[in-house]
């Protein structure tokens, strides 16, 4: 029989349950958790009155069994399956953008403000931060390691969501020779800043070139299914692809042609912007019955590209170059009066102030000859409390090490 004394997993698993059928109705009547709500003050004044709330149902344990259980193995190992369940379904449901509502009526599209997820990462909130008051209501050495360990996780899962609503992800879109302090939020809305960006360069470096078959009626690269192509590297001459020998005679890395717009045969050097990438190939086929010369290029913002026809069925092109590494040369400015030359790359931010300055785009029909930079800005002021949780949890586990290590050493002496 169920909830007689001592209650087990089956108990557990029923709260789970109820938290979770209890949250598809909220979703399915009032829609999902809307986290904006909870920006500051409201999230700290929240989390004060949740920590005062654990403390206080810590000091009635006695009184209430309910308490007591939820305290226990019983109370959290089916909780926090729960909230693993929800986390896969969330990993393997394709998740909307930030700033997107749920397009599905259960909420799975937007998992992070889906009421099922909310009650039960709450739930294993409240667990947590009871067993944690309850080890340092009665501490010892060899409790160190736990207590760090679960009070890094409290810090940390508590942080994190109390804090995402004041996070705050902008983009910024920058031009040479023009300082930026204005940006946008995920719905259009234009923030000012209390910095500027100012772009002095924009600078992309990008893999050699390609030659590519594709299919004269399709477009669809060659062979189907599996395409082929050759890397125009430094010293490369030929290559096959398909039944098609290459001979690569020339290779421009800043080219134009000689007569733009026309069916030119030719192109030459041009370093100057709009300058497109082009090679000088001779093709043959495998029972050299065929054979074609002449040039194909990628194209750029400034020239189309061209393609080399080999038959009736297919043609040779140079596909657009793909970026290796893209970066922005800026100078920042801020109201303290700093300024401040940094590059930014993609995975290399740039910290100002509390604030996270991303590579995020840049003008793709340009390219290389981009004038404009997209940047992301992103601040979030609960971070720092976020990396103290996580080094106790950290420092937990070092110390957890060295202490089974030194219980095993002993038990063997």
């Amino acid at each position: 029989m169920m909830w007689q004394r001592p209650w087990g997993l089956k108990e557990g698993l029923t709260v789970c349950i109820g938290l979770v059928c209890i949250g598809f109705a909220l979703q399915l009547s009032i829609g999902g958790f809307v986290w904006s709500y909870l920006a500051w003050p409201i999230n700290i004044s929240l989390l004060t009155l949740f920590i005062a709330l654990e403390v206080i149902l810590y000091t009635l344990r006695r009184r209430m069994y309910f308490i007591r259980w939820a305290m226990s193995y019983s109370a959290a190992i089916p909780a926090l399956a729960a909230a693993v369940v929800l986390t896969l379904i969330m990993g393997l449901t394709q998740q909307l953008p930030e700033g997107h509502r749920a397009t599905d009526p259960l909420g799975f599209t937007q998992m992070l403000e889906c009421w099922p997820m909310v009650l039960v990462y709450l739930w294993m909130t409240l667990i947590l931060g009871l067993v944690t008051i309850k080890q340092f209501a009665s501490p010892s050495l060899r409790k160190i390691p736990v207590m760090c360990l679960h009070t890094g996780l409290f810090i940390v899962v508590v942080c994190a969501t109390a804090g995402s609503a004041d996070m705050q992800r902008l983009t910024m879109t920058t031009g040479i020779g023009r300082a930026e302090w204005r940006a946008c939020d995920v719905h259009g809305n234009i923030v000012e800043l209390p910095l500027a960006v100012e772009l002095n360069d924009f600078a992309i470096d990008e893999y050699p070139p390609k030659i590519m078959a594709i299919d004269n009626t399709t477009g669809q690269a060659l062979p189907a299914g599996k395409p082929e192509h050759l890397m125009l590297d430094d010293g490369f001459t030929g290559g096959t692809i398909g039944d098609w020998t290459i001979d690569v005679e020339q290779v421009l890395d800043f080219a134009a042609p000689l007569q733009a717009y026309a069916d030119t045969t030719s192109y030459s050097e041009w370093h100057t912007a709009g300058a497109t990438s082009a090679a000088l190939i001779s093709a043959s086929s495998a029972d050299g019955a065929t054979t074609v010369r002449g040039w194909v290029s990628c194209g750029s913002f400034a020239f189309p590209y061209r393609a080399l026809r080999a038959d009736s069925t297919l043609s040779f092109v140079m596909p657009d170059r793909e970026p290796r590494r893209f970066a922005s040369y800026v100078t920042i400015y801020t109201k303290s009066g700093k300024r401040i030359d940094a590059t930014i790359e993609v995975n290399k931010p740039v910290t100002v102030e509390g604030r996270k300055i991303y590579q995020l785009s840049y003008d793709e029909t340009k390219g290389r000859w981009s004038d404009v930079s997209v940047l992301e800005i992103v601040s979030d002021p609960w971070l720092p409390a976020v990396y103290v949780g996580l080094m106790l949890m950290l420092l937990g586990a070092v110390l957890l090490l060295f202490t089974t290590r030194g219980h095993s050493a002993s038990n063997t002496n």
